[in-house]
């Protein structure tokens, strides 16, 4: 069902994508655009075209499948951990101390070429 539904949600995208790309710059973006003359510059309301009833369509449709999806990822994660997903970790402290590695053992070996270190002076 998340798969139709994220599907559907692409589509919904490239959809909403191409219709917006298709429709005539009225103005207003940065102060450019087509002219579009005197009437429509008087009036209070622009009229209602297909695209615009299209975008407008899309956009509600893109909205529902977004909160759907969220919906559904929140249902699905609902009972898990991240800690639980990983496994093979203890579930008690008791349990945790005895099963890491001695100190000593991840230390490095005395006399190895390393760095060295200044004398400390007191």
């Amino acid at each position: 069902m998340e798969n139709v539904i994220l599907v559907i949600h692409l589509i919904l995208a490239i959809c909403l994508i191409g219709v917006v790309l298709l429709q005539r710059s009225e103005g207003g973006g940065l102060g450019m655009g087509g002219g579009g003359g005197a009437g429509g510059v008087m009036t209070g309301r622009q009229a209602a075209t297909a695209l615009g009833k299209l975008t407008w369509f899309f956009a509600i449709a893109f909205l529902v499948t977004s909160i759907t999806l969220t919906i559904i990822a929140a249902q699905n994660s609902a009972g898990s951990s991240l800690l639980d997903d990983l496994g093979g970790l203890p579930a008690t402290e008791g349990e945790a101390e005895s099963e890491l590695p001695p100190i000593d053992s991840m230390l490095p070996p005395v006399g190895t070429d390393g760095p060295a270190l200044p004398p400390v002076s007191e």
